[in-house]
């Protein structure tokens, strides 16, 4: 018998017994189900290296099997960037001065980057220069790589989205991710550079902003001919570790417009009306202030939740019990020993389960000073709360 339209995962949603496992489970997170398993993944990895080196893993080795994490259960659209604007074409990547041990290479997104010779990843780059100065380098330089009419954005879509449609028919989370107004101004204008726009050439942020949008729009809608979403993901890193890089008054006249217009079309577009569209941002740094801020324009997941900024995932839940919440495990603890780990598990897990809505995660890439039998230790203990 054919399966009604109405609940292919995109007209309607798909009944959970056709769900896959792993599917089910995270819905019960954003549903925010209290004492139901725990959907177990990982925020990412940057002790690779040193465990490989000491010769406990492979390139070969299988993580996913190896630490029991769940299947994948979403689909990410991308197509509108990360930690960089979303240019089509990129820029050339080329060495732009050596300087003996180190080294300054254009980058994708146009920076200038001051590199160690040879070597592009495990630290943190110093970037000496981006590609936006003005209106003039702005319109020249950036504004026509975010066309979003360039043919090479709609290469490969048709195949994309055929797997989307495929995923939404196994309850798969379809998330539209997108980089953040400010993450976005920062990777276009400069850290220190952006402070004094705000306030030197606002024209020029707003002229920024409205293409950020244009962008976005079209490409959402694109995705939105053939599924509905989720959640839409901003990874936007707008704290530090004492609050806001910029003024909420900042981030409500220069972002938050864009934000609420995107949002807006985006809601009016979708197939299955009915669907909720959670709103997930991505900060690093200490995220308490803005919150409410975020919350106001519909934001209802937050992550990742770094300790060492003073986010702590118990407080903020107990303030919060209808904020979806991932990340939030101290890396430092991670690091300092199984009797700590057991400690903070002991801290978090038992309450968290008990509210729902929390995906445990390192606060950030397990770093290399995580040994891996305190990881292991950790994945054991985590696995307590996977069925």
């Amino acid at each position: 018998m054919a399966v009604p339209t109405s609940n292919d995962g995109i007209h309607g949603m798909v009944p959970r017994e056709r769900m896959d496992k792993a599917a089910a489970k995270l819905r019960d997170f954003y549903a925010l189900k209290p004492g139901a398993p725990i959907y177990q993944k990982e925020f990412g990895f940057y002790s690779l290296d040193r465990w490989k080196q000491e010769g406990h893993i492979s390139a070969d080795t299988d993580l996913k099997r190896l630490f029991q994490y769940d299947e994948p259960a979403s689909m990410s659209l991308g197509d509108l960037g990360w930690c960089e604007a979303a240019f089509s074409p990129v820029f050339e990547e080329k060495l732009i001065e050596d300087r003996g041990e180190h080294e300054v290479i254009q980058d994708y997104a146009g920076r200038h980057v001051l590199y160690f010779k040879g070597r592009r990843n495990g630290f943190m780059p110093e970037y000496l220069d981006h590609p936006v100065k003005d209106m003039k380098t702005w319109e020249e330089i950036c504004k026509w790589r975010l066309n979003p009419k360039d043919e090479m954005r709609m290469q490969g879509m048709e195949s994309k989205m055929a797997d989307a449609v495929k995923a939404a028919a196994t309850g798969k989370v379809i998330i539209q991710n997108v980089i953040g107004g400010y993450m976005y101004l920062r990777s276009l204008i400069g850290p220190v550079e952006l402070l004094y726009k705000f306030y030197d050439e606002p024209e020029l942020i707003h002229a920024c902003m409205q293409a950020w949008l244009d962008l976005a729009d079209t490409v959402t809608a694109v995705h939105q001919e053939y599924v509905t979403l989720d959640e839409f993901f901003i990874g936007e890193d707008i704290c530090y570790n004492h609050g806001p890089l910029i003024s909420p008054d900042m981030i409500k006249e220069f972002i938050f417009p864009y934000y609420q217009q995107l949002l807006t079309n985006i809601k009016s577009r979708q197939i299955d009306k009915s669907r909720h569209l959670y709103f997930q941002l991505d900060t690093d740094g200490f995220s308490d202030p803005v919150i409410p801020l975020y919350r106001s324009l519909g934001m209802d997941y937050l992550s990742p939740f770094e300790v060492a900024s003073n986010c702590d995932v118990v407080r903020t839940g107990r303030e919060y019990p209808d904020l979806l919440i991932s990340g939030g495990f101290d890396k430092r603890i991670m690091a300092e020993g199984k009797d700590a780990i057991d400690r903070e598990i002991e801290r978090i897990m038992p309450a968290m389960r008990k509210r729902g809505g929390y995906i445990p995660t390192c606060d950030h890439g397990v770093p290399e000073e995580v040994s891996f039998e305190n990881y292991v230790h950790f994945r054991k203990r985590m696995l307590e709360y996977a069925e």
